[in-house]
């Protein structure tokens, strides 16, 4: 796990590289903060566009942070290989349609979608992947087969139309943003940005939940001993502690994650059949960006795969997607372990 201490060190060790991550963020609040001038509205557009286009990119990061984070746990730390993951994020939406449809609540979806997939990463831990420790290949293709067993269900139960969720009254509607959206040559009046309430909330929600995460990992007993037995498991064992226990948690806490992502996907967006080779997809991305088992590393790849793919869909629509393997090529080959990722 990551902290203050590894970013000092990338610091000391690369000067010109953050020098210039520095300049980039001074130029980057410009282009937030300021109004813009007329040569740059003619290269790049309206800045409303351009504000929309990142407010999209950090809420949809939000959003592979809240998947990537149970997936980082589940590979990143306890090294097993569930290619099932992006499954998981789909049942949980599919349930939450159910949940939210039948009780007409959005918010009492999420703690029913979360115990019901976090029961269904309970059973997948104890009796298949408890199996075949340390066995990541054979862990591999078992977690594709359940990912198709999955993904046959789910199409034969609720088909392949697509699914979405009304978000709640209070959530609906847009929210004014201290942000300049457009300033008028003749009057000076300032345009704030407008952007959709719901989004901006889960925003938070994701914050505070990526927060409470790297404390539980960092700063309590808990994560102590997940730390501990992903270290030396057998030394653990040896003192006392019923590791498997522990693990059978984190891979339930986990999945049920991902269960409540999937009702944020279809809030924000809809489900259909294959959103969950595209989360899986996305989750595999954000944990080689960020690096695999920091909880931080996963919010800054999880932000910068958002940021990417959303600029890339308005500016260069043709390479979006080829945008987001380009990263992920590229840490690859200057920073094997990922941005915030520790040596092994």
């Amino acid at each position: 796990m990551l902290g203050r201490t590894e970013m000092n060190n990338f610091i000391a060790r690369y000067p010109l590289w953050s020098l210039l991550f520095l300049l980039l963020a001074v130029a980057f609040l410009c282009l937030v903060l300021a109004p813009w001038p007329p040569e740059l509205v003619a290269s790049w557009g309206r800045k409303q566009i351009f504000l929309n286009a990142l407010l999209g990119g950090i809420t949809l990061g939000a959003l592979y942070f809240l998947v990537a984070a149970g997936f980082t746990l589940i590979f990143g730390l306890m090294r097993v290989v569930n290619l099932a993951h992006g499954s998981l994020f789909l049942i949980g939406g599919y349930l939450g349609y159910e949940v939210a449809t039948a009780s007409g609540s959005w918010l009492l979806a999420f703690p029913v979608v979360f115990v019901a997939v976090a029961l269904i990463g309970l059973l997948m831990q104890f009796f298949i992947f408890s199996k075949m420790e340390g066995e990541e290949l054979r862990q591999t293709l078992v977690s594709i087969g359940l990912s198709i067993v999955f993904a046959d269900l789910m199409l034969w139960w609720w088909g392949g139309q697509s699914y979405s969720i009304l978000a709640p009254q209070f959530l609906q509607g847009p929210m004014e943003l201290p942000l300049v959206s457009n300033v008028n040559d003749s009057t000076g009046v300032v345009t704030w940005l407008r952007y959709p309430s719901v989004r901006i909330w889960i925003l938070v929600a994701a914050i505070v939940i990526g927060i409470a995460m790297w404390l539980v990992l960092n700063r309590t007993a808990l994560g102590m001993l997940i730390r501990a037995g992903v270290d030396d498991r057998e030394m653990l064992a040896a003192s006392g502690v019923r590791i498997q226990l522990v693990f059978l948690a984190v891979f339930g806490f986990g999945a049920g994650l991902a269960g409540m992502a999937g009702i944020i996907g279809a809030t924000f967006q809809s489900l259909s059949p294959g959103e969950d080779t595209r989360f899986l997809l996305a989750s595999l991305v954000v944990v080689i960006v960020g690096g695999m088992g920091s909880i931080v590393g996963a919010a800054l790849g999880a932000l910068i795969i958002g940021v990417a793919e959303q600029m890339g869909f308005v500016y260069a629509p043709t390479y979006s997607i080829v945008l987001t393997f380009l990263i992920m090529a590229a840490v690859l080959a200057f920073r094997p372990q990922g941005l915030l990722g520790a040596r092994r």
